[in-house]
């Protein structure tokens, strides 16, 4: 037995977090890592120690295993937990911790290793007896393959995955699917399979230790995502057969057996719509979605992690599961335009309710462009499903998040959905449903009403006669504000006290209630530091609103079809050949702008001649900034 004191967590933000919290309970000391961006996150501040990794890209700071061995055993740590992402199933940096003394809070690096290349895995899980997906071979597809998923062989999260409909966008597809895999992984290995259109995304949670026993700790549902990564998880994955629960399980500890496994770890299915499944991947490290398995059966996998890092035997057999869990990421993202990341100050996270919510962020942190974008994940869980499901909505619903554009209201839409409630689950849910589920929020107009009130109502530190008559001296004529929210403009008249179908009951600076058509209703109400948005929140929904100024600043435009960029990110590829006066189609790529872990295309909002670029590959660029115009042809 290993008998451990300090543990240091090669990672950053929630998982960080969350690994802290549980390394604290057991009495462990923790040391926290960071890149220069982050010298002030909420994982650096719950930490014991600190050490700095120079520089902001992750492969600069949390790729950098040397860095990270350093720094452990600088500060007197004698663990490593890599959590997910970077370097947490990278064989080679858990033979260097190994080498270095450490103790490796994960599998053997032979295990990683078996598992890290999709291709090879897949060799292995068949020669095990697991059900696989035939491979088809891009050279040789037919119409007849179609369609096909072109995924990265190492790798997760969604990046290197293209799906191909049309052989003709085969060639294009594999080069970007390679290039942004060569990105993410340093492997630019691409293969292709059958694509399951309505699949679910079914995985088993496994957990195992080095004498022999291999717990599987039932099942989890993923099947909500988008751009292949997961969105919305829950345990047990509803409506599955029995026999079909069987033989996950028995797939899942056929695979961890197969590589000798130890630890927590991951067996993930795709299963078709007539329920036959087929071997996905191994991930080879604790999963974002483990605080289902946890709250299902009531344990705590990061200690059951350390315990068996220290030889400790599990028993024979994990506890009995009990009741259901729902898991919702919370991103600074819009869904509504293409997912795009936000980033910026995050004013205000309060998340109520029965929730668990494990978050890397608090009031006043600011979002960053080098990292994933996920604020944090909100579990509910309940005896029953529909109460799971209603406990979550309910608090994500009832949130206040101020400063960024989140998924919120996606969220909330997506579990009161009649096929989500239903379990009616499948891969393709945001493809059917997304536009639905991101129009614009009702009754912005009374929470812009209910925004001008709260502007118009005296500070608590008014004069005496303003406090008391503010709301009994009536102008002649009416007032008038003006905000913006999700492109639309309101313009707000109103008098201090009637309204139509509107009473004011109460109006302070931030904290207004009417009563709207009978129903009376409560609207918190907030401004950021700088008075450019205004905050809303209530049981109509939320809003954030922009006040518009009486005299706009007539250089706020830009030349007629100018390209500027979407958020700050780095030009990871310029199309071929693209120089000022080539032609262009309407919807050609024309820029590659990586940000947060994604990358987006830039295309020509229309035919025409390019006129300029001041784009080059490599270069970072900040949001709003000019990347390229393109000249309309004129109409004939």
């Amino acid at each position: 037995m290993t008998n451990l004191t300090s543990l240091l967590v090669a990672n950053r933000g929630e998982i960080a977090v969350r690994i802290f919290r549980t390394a604290r309970d057991l009495g462990l000391a923790t040391v926290a890592v960071h890149s220069d961006p982050d010298a002030d996150a909420l994982h650096v501040r719950a930490a014991d120690a600190a050490v700095r990794l120079p520089g902001a890209a992750p492969a600069d700071t949390y790729l950098r295993g040397d860095l990270i061995i350093k720094a452990a055993l600088a500060a007197g740590a004698d663990a490593v937990h890599p959590g997910y992402g970077f370097l947490s199933e990278n064989a080679d940096f858990a033979r260097q911790v190994q080498d270095s003394g450490l103790t490796w809070i994960g599998p053997p690096p032979e295990a990683i290793e078996a598992m890290a290349s999709k291709t090879r895995a897949k060799d292995l899980m068949r020669a095990a007896g697991v059900p696989l997906l035939d491979p088809v071979d891009p050279a040789t597809a037919t119409p007849a393959d179609l369609p096909l998923l072109l995924k990265a062989a190492a790798g997760g999260g969604g990046r290197g995955m293209r799906v191909v409909r049309d052989l003709d966008t085969l060639k294009e597809a594999l080069h970007a699917a390679s290039a942004e895999a060569a990105s993410a992984f340093g492997d630019g290995e691409v293969f292709a399979e059958p694509y399951v259109e309505r699949g679910r995304h079914v995985e088993v949670q496994i957990l195992a230790d080095a004498h022999g026993t291999v717990w599987a700790l039932g099942t989890r549902d993923c099947s909500l995502q988008r751009r292949h990564q997961k969105v919305i998880e829950e345990a047990p994955a509803p409506g599955l057969p029995d026999t079909l629960r069987e033989r996950l399980h028995t797939a899942a500890v056929a695979a961890a057996r197969a590589v000798s496994y130890r630890g927590a770890g991951t067996v993930e299915f795709l299963v078709t719509a007539d329920g036959r499944p087929y071997f996905l991947e191994m991930n080879t490290r604790l999963q974002v979605e483990h605080p289902v398995t946890e709250a299902v059966f009531g344990l705590d996998l990061v200690a059951l992690q350390l315990r068996v890092a220290e030889g400790a035997a599990l028993p024979p057999s994990p506890p009995e599961p009990a009741g259901h869990a729902v898991e919702a990421r919370l991103y600074a993202e819009d869904p509504a335009q293409d997912w795009r990341p936000q980033t910026g100050v995050l004013h205000t996270l309060d998340i109520p309710g029965r929730v668990r919510v494990d978050t890397g962020f608090t009031g006043g942190d600011t979002v960053g462009v080098h990292y994933d974008p996920m604020l944090a994940k909100v579990v509910a869980h309940a005896p029953t499903r529909a109460e799971a499901v209603r406990t979550l909505a309910h608090a994500l619903a009832g949130a206040r998040i101020h400063g960024l554009t989140t998924n919120r209201e996606l969220l909330v839409g997506s579990l009161r959905h009649a096929d989500f409630t239903a379990a009616q689950l499948d891969t393709g849910f945001y493809d059917r449903h997304l536009t639905t589920l991101t129009e614009t929020a009702p009754d912005a107009g009374t929470a812009a009403l209910a925004a001008a009130l709260a502007e118009a109502a005296p500070a608590p530190d008014a004069p005496l006669a303003a406090r008391l008559g503010g709301w009994r001296n009536l102008r002649s004529q009416p007032q008038t504000r003006r905000y913006t929210t999700a492109g639309t403009e309101y313009d707000v008249q109103y008098h201090p006290v009637d309204h139509p179908g509107v009473r004011v009951l109460a109006a302070e600076r931030h904290l207004v209630t009417l009563e709207v058509d009978g129903i009376r209703r409560m609207f918190h109400v907030k401004r950021n530091s700088n008075n450019t948005e205004v905050y809303v929140d209530s049981p109509l929904g939320s809003h954030t609103l922009t006040p518009v100024p009486r005299f706009p600043d007539p250089q706020d435009r830009t030349e007629p079809g100018s390209l500027l960029a979407p958020m700050p990110g780095t030009v990871v590829r310029v199309a071929e050949g693209l120089t000022p006066g080539t032609t262009v189609t309407a919807g050609q790529p024309l820029l590659w702008l990586e940000a947060m872990k994604m990358e987006h295309r830039i295309l020509a909002p229309a035919s025409g001649t390019l006129t300029a670029l001041h784009a080059v590959t490599g270069q970072q660029v900040e949001f709003g900034a000019l990347l390229a115009v393109v000249q309309e042809e004129p109409l004939s």
